[in-house]
């Protein structure tokens, strides 16, 4: 790739950097204006791996103000609400987690009680890579890698439901990927009480109805067993092992064994926690009969049948066999998804019953999921899906703005506009564009 932006190209950085500068509150990023006000994880690891390319500083504090709600036992909060905004501002708001009555809760500010993929480790080693001032991005990564170690160490000890080295989620807002159709079966199976749990009303563009209901019963439940490992372990009705979510795990436990090395630490425990979850998603999660990567329901011991874009996170491996590799490849270029996708890649497999070409991440294209796919075809020197993706991914901010989601078919953008890591990837993505050597 040409090391220059062209005119256009520099007309789209700064669009995206207008986006990540209004949505900056003074700690953090929003994922938007109005309808998301709070701090959420694995968004902030994507914003700050954007603003690595434009602002080196808020990009370190965009971690750090999400470190602020790390609870005493590791877990990094999916959310950390900022308290400058009206309570009922969003729902479930803090009222529903009750962090503040946790004893491992921070007492500094308030959270949710769930986490989420855990990319974190592999943005701050972003953040390193980017940098031209070698001795404070060493200073920055000595500074987090104890709170990173501590994420880690809470999911290798509280999220090892299976036994086998992976992480499972206990609600499907883990995920990232919140109301996927691969989360049918399992959320179908719950047996809730009579009395609804969600409000009347609800922001719009998040799951509705009994849905809804089953989301907010799952938070209800765990948080009455005081956020327990044990409880999650033995008796949450919800427990999945994901691709896509272990796939970020891996990657980011690659990372913080590279963190180690840069600041002089040693890395083989991390290297041996990577080995382990590698084995174990080639052994529990890798579908033989169909050539595919599907989650694991912990609570029945089966792969769960809908394949969505989780299928293609594995690609993060860089140790992952060419066969399997190769296997999804096809997979993405076939008329399940890329193949019939005008603007790739759509978030469920279309052929699938499920599939909804704008429902809320059930079939619709994300920009953070086209950079995962992009990232990891990088790593597996896959040139054509990765530039691919990159021109795919462009086009399609350059035709709908940095919306939230788009349609798969014809690239109408839906959800939030100025939606934060769409604009912070796509600065990535150009950056690694002027600056091959940073990707």
């Amino acid at each position: 790739m040409s090391p220059r932006l062209t005119g256009d190209e520099s007309a789209l950085w700064q669009a995206a950097a207008r986006v990540l500068d209004a949505n900056w509150t003074g700690a953090a990023t929003v994922p938007s204006p109005g309808l998301y006000p709070h701090q959420w994880s694995w968004d902030s690891a994507f914003v700050a791996m954007g603003l690595a390319r434009h602002s080196r500083e808020r990009a370190e504090n965009e971690l750090l103000s999400l470190f602020r709600g790390q609870w005493a036992d590791g877990l990094l909060p999916h959310i950390v609400f900022n308290a400058s905004e009206a309570r009922l501002a969003y729902f479930p708001g803090p009222e529903l987690w009750r962090s503040d009555r946790q004893a491992a809760g921070p007492h500094n500010v308030q959270t949710s009680g769930l986490t989420h993929p855990p990319l974190h480790a592999l943005a701050a080693l972003r953040l390193h890579e980017a940098s031209a001032d070698a001795e404070h991005s060493r200073a920055f990564l000595e500074h987090i890698y104890p709170k990173l170690e501590a994420q880690h160490r809470y999911i290798a000890c509280s999220r090892d439901i299976g036994g086998a080295g992976l992480m499972a989620i206990c609600h499907p807002w883990e995920s990232g990927l919140d109301n996927s159709p691969a989360w049918d079966r399992p959320l179908g199976a719950l047996q809730l009480p009579p009395t609804g749990y969600a409000p009347r009303r609800v922001p719009r563009n998040l799951p509705t109805g009994e849905d809804y209901d089953r989301y907010v019963w799952l938070v209800s439940i765990l948080r009455d067993s005081g956020y327990s490992s044990a409880y999650l372990r033995d008796e949450h009705p919800f427990a999945v092992e994901d691709p896509l979510v272990n796939a970020t795990y891996l990657a980011s436990t690659h990372a913080l064994a590279d963190i180690a090395v840069a600041i002089g630490r040693d890395p083989t425990p991390h290297r041996e926690a990577a080995d382990l979850i590698h084995q174990a998603l080639l052994a529990r999660l890798w579908d033989r009969d169909t050539g595919c990567f599907r989650a694991r329901d912990l609570r029945d011991d089966r792969l769960l049948p809908v394949v969505t874009i989780s299928t293609f996170g594995p690609l993060l491996d860089p140790e992952l066999p060419g066969t399997v590799v190769r296997n999804l490849v096809d997979l993405m270029l076939s008329a399940r998804f890329a193949g019939a996708a005008g603007y790739p890649v759509p978030s469920c497999d279309i052929q699938a019953p499920a599939f909804d070409r704008g429902g809320y991440w059930r079939g619709p294209t994300w920009i953070n999921t086209n950079w995962l796919l992009w990232y990891g075809a990088l790593g597996h020197d896959l040139t054509v899906i990765a530039d691919l993706l990159y021109g795919s991914t462009l086009r399609l901010v350059r035709q709908s703005g940095f919306r939230e989601y788009f349609d798969p078919f014809d690239g109408t953008g839906r959800g939030s506009h100025d939606y934060s890591w769409s604009a912070a990837l796509i600065l990535d993505l150009l950056g690694a564009r002027r600056a091959p050597q940073a990707a």
